[in-house]
């Protein structure tokens, strides 16, 4: 018996040993299948030695080369996909479509054939740009990436902060469908962060509970902090204690629109006159060529919009430069309208033209990103003080601060010394929008002690309206250097300056939408088009390479 086992071990290969260790029986002896080597003693410890040592080592050797090829073949596709991230943040941030990706390599080609003509690595460079993936596809999928880095960073700074305020607005986009816009303030350090966290699109109606619910859904499911949440500029707000405020530049415009039947039909008439002239294509050309006829330096008359209500100062103040053209142009066209030669309609005429430039001022120096509540109550408050002397100016008859009013006074009487004027109607126009203004800015009036404290602890009894202009950088950075027992005033002030008085900013947000989603892009994911907002708006940067690493390798789009 023991003699056979003998026989079996020493005397003959086995098949495990060919399919463990690749052997094979040769004229006697045991040969290896990899290098032709062979083993006299057909045991099983010489052929797993062999195995061992002579390839599993050799093979182990390779692997590690391979690999290290492999990781370094990755760091220079990681290169690639962070040129390829830049160039598609370039694209986003300049309203191109995804598409242009293709478009964007091949310019970069043509141009680097041209301008490193003379390196001695051109080839080089003009190969790791077309490596560079920047297809549609692409460069969709890497806008996405970006948007999400952004958005956890918007998130967790967010969390870290103190306090947060939030501007909500909704508007209608080119495909009819109704975008909800979420801004949020906050501040990291010594700056004061305003970002775009979201536009929502809402599908059904779009009442207050609509909004309402849509924000809350979002807010959940992004964590953000709503118990630091203190203030709200919109029309409707979370049930619970928090100080909410109606847009700043709404009410202005609501103020500047309650004029009074009388500046109302003043304004019916110019429209109707603009409508006639612009509104069709011949009156419009001929009303043009009369222009340059008489060396009128206008191109024309301009349209109202009663949603852009900005425009009727440009509209009031265009008509006042081409009045007399306008008058010869409907006489020619026997279109009667006597009310453009009667001195009580041109006083409330002109009056409406100057008033309405000063409105225009009020609103663009409370336009802009990064108007605080403190800046934006500051310019209301000295307009309210603007217009008490306007009413002192209008009754005084000096016209100093009406300047078209004041040259139709000046012509007048230099024809007609006999001619009088009752300003008393123009002074109580101008009385009815003070209280007006009075009136629909009580909400800010009434916290106007503690938006004084902010900016002024020590005289917060001072009308504010004697503020000078200080930076929102300072004064964040002035409170955070107060000691740690001042916490509570620290959180009070940085809470304020993080309020919302205007939903300017969600207004800024649609007008980059439209420029985003035209007609020939009408149909944009609902991520895609979140995406490329976020990436327009943000003032962080992306961080190209962390993403890159987090990215596995794979084959290009």
């Amino acid at each position: 018996m023991a003699k056979r086992k003998k026989d079996d071990e020493f005397g003959r290969l086995r098949d495990e040993w060919t399919e463990g260790f690749a052997f094979v029986e040769r004229t006697g002896s045991a040969a290896c299948l990899i290098c032709n080597d062979k083993i006299p003693s057909m045991k099983r410890l010489n052929t797993e030695r062999h195995f061992d040592t002579k390839h599993v080592k050799s093979f182990y050797q390779e692997c590690k080369l391979v690999s290290s090829n492999c990781v370094c073949v990755w760091t220079q596709q990681g290169d690639w996909n962070s040129a390829s991230f830049a160039a598609a943040f370039a694209i986003v941030r300049n309203g191109k479509p995804f598409t242009d990706g293709e478009y964007a390599k091949a310019f970069m080609l043509d141009v680097a054939n041209e301008l490193f003509d003379d390196f001695s690595d051109k080839d080089k460079i003009t190969k790791r740009i077309k490596d560079m993936p920047l297809s549609a596809r692409t460069v969709h999928d890497r806008t996405i990436m970006m948007s999400n880095q952004i958005e956890a960073r918007q998130v967790k700074d967010i969390n870290a902060a103190p306090v947060f305020s939030l501007a909500l607005d909704e508007s209608t986009d080119v495909s009819n469908l109704s975008q909800f816009s979420v801004i949020a303030r906050y501040v990291v350090g010594d700056t004061l962060h305003e970002e775009s966290l979201a536009v929502l699109t809402m599908k059904g109606t779009t009442k207050g509970e609509d909004l309402f619910k849509s924000f809350t859904e979002f807010a959940k499911e992004k964590n953000l902090p709503m118990d630091k949440l203190v203030s709200v500029c919109t029309d409707s707000h979370e049930k619970r204690h928090i100080l909410s405020f109606h847009c700043i530049l709404h009410q202005e415009a609501l103020c500047a629109q309650m004029c009074g039947e009388q500046l109302g039909e003043v304004m019916s008439l110019v429209v109707r006159v603009v409508n006639f002239i612009v509104a069709r294509a011949l009156n419009d050309r001929q009303f043009k060529t009369l222009l340059d006829e008489v060396g009128n330096n206008y191109p024309g008359l301009l349209l109202h919009s009663n949603v852009r209500w900005l425009s009727k100062g440009k509209v009031l103040s265009r008509f006042a430069a081409c009045l007399s053209e306008i008058r010869t142009f409907l006489g020619m066209k026997n279109v009667e309208h006597p009310e453009l030669a009667d001195t009580e309609w041109l006083l409330k005429f002109y009056y409406l033209v100057d008033m309405t430039e000063h409105l225009n001022q009020l609103n663009v120096k409370m336009q802009g990103i990064g108007n605080t509540i403190l800046s934006l109550q500051q310019a209301v408050f000295a307009f309210e003080n603007k217009l008490q002397l306007f009413i002192a100016d209008i009754e005084t008859g000096r016209l100093l601060h009406f300047e078209k009013l004041g040259k139709f006074k000046e012509a007048y009487t230099a024809s007609d010394p006999a001619q009088h004027f009752d300003l008393r109607q123009l002074a109580g126009f101008t009385s009815n929008l003070l209280q007006s203004f009075k009136s629909r800015f009580g909400e800010f009036r009434e916290r106007n002690h503690l938006f004084k404290f902010i900016t002024h602890p020590h005289e917060w009894t001072v009308d504010s309206a004697d503020l000078s202009y200080i930076p929102d950088q300072l004064i964040v950075k002035t409170w955070n250097a107060l000691p740690v027992t001042y916490h509570t005033l620290q959180r009070v002030s940085i809470a304020v300056l993080t309020m919302f008085g205007s939903t300017y900013t969600c207004e800024q947000s649609f007008s980059h939408l439209k420029n985003i989603k035209t007609n020939l892009r009408s149909r944009l994911t609902d991520g895609s088009l979140n995406a490329c907002m976020k990436l327009n708006l943000t003032k962080y940067q992306p961080d190209y390479k962390a993403i890159s690493k987090t990215m596995q390798h794979q084959k290009s789009h």
